[in-house]
């Protein structure tokens, strides 16, 4: 709709996940580096939380994107969505691995065939890592049968690593008594924090660039200070402000995003704040 507008190739805000707008924000570096070393260390869960929108779902496929690069030292398994039972999560699994199995293979003879799956992996020096999304909604059970697969060892190192991305419930998850078990091989803990002022202004910038745009600043200090204000420093809640505050821009004719045009965002993703949407008054049926 204001790609044209704005001088860009492609949408920077969007809430789809690509890597592409991954950021080396102090924070994210570190959670990034920290998973990378934690391959090699004790432990075999590792633990990345953090507030929804806070850019854990684009880190994982981030650190997955840097293991695929080396299939010799790695293989790899992901669980996006993890409301899944047992013998379920198993078969997702065995799946992630490319393993021949049938369906109506009993969950025992399945979890064997995983195991020795790893351990062949193992034996040629390669590690199988899992990494589970939105791990706080997985299911008491299926978190224990994946604890089970972790079991595993050969020459006293864990031939399986898990890492759990999901959102500070995921720490009440694995308080609970069935559960002490995982939480006690958990290696690495890191909490994804919300932007700073800094963070939030280079986090902006990078996009646009990223996106096509080679004019000046778009977005004045004061419209920064507001979306840092509305956001709480949560990307996901930027990327909505920021792409709604283009098109109030975009409305008017305007290049130059300022404190006005991301006032009218907020009033349009906080209802409470306004009665009426002002994108159905700017783009009537487009809001």
């Amino acid at each position: 709709m204001y790609l044209q507008h704005f001088g860009l190739a492609q949408y920077p805000f969007s809430l789809t996940p690509n890597t592409r707008y991954f950021l080396k924000l102090p924070s994210h570096q570190m959670a990034f580096d920290s998973l990378i070393r934690a391959m090699g260390e004790p432990g075999a869960f590792s633990l990345i939380t953090g507030e929804v929108g806070t850019g854990k779902t684009l880190l994982c496929r981030k650190v997955l994107n840097a293991l695929s690069l080396h299939p010799r030292r790695f293989s790899t398994a992901f669980i996006p969505h993890p409301i899944l039972n047992e013998e379920a999560t198993m078969q997702h699994i065995a799946e992630e691995l490319h393993l021949d199995f049938s369906k109506s293979k009993d969950y025992r003879s399945l979890l064997k065939q995983i195991t020795a799956a790893i351990l062949a992996d193992a034996k040629e020096k390669r590690q199988v890592i899992l990494f589970v999304d939105e791990a706080q909604a997985m299911p008491e059970e299926s978190l224990r049968a994946i604890h089970l697969l972790t079991q595993v060892r050969y020459e006293d190192r864990w031939p399986l690593k898990v890492v759990l991305f999901g959102q500070p419930e995921l720490h009440s998850l694995l308080d609970r008594p069935g559960l002490h078990q995982v939480k006690e091989d958990v290696g690495l803990t890191f909490i994804l924090p919300e932007l700073d002022r800094e963070g939030l202004e280079a986090y902006v910038e990078f996009r646009l660039a990223k996106a096509g745009y080679s004019g000046r600043h778009m977005f004045t200090s004061s419209a920064l200070s507001s979306l840092l204000e509305y956001s709480g420093g949560v990307p996901r809640m930027i990327n909505i402000l920021c792409h709604k505050s283009m098109l109030v821009a975009f409305g008017k004719g305007e290049r130059l995003i300022d404190e006005p045009h991301v006032m009218r965002a907020v009033e349009d993703t906080f209802p409470e704040k306004s009665p009426g949407s002002w994108l159905s008054r700017i783009f009537p049926g487009k809001s």
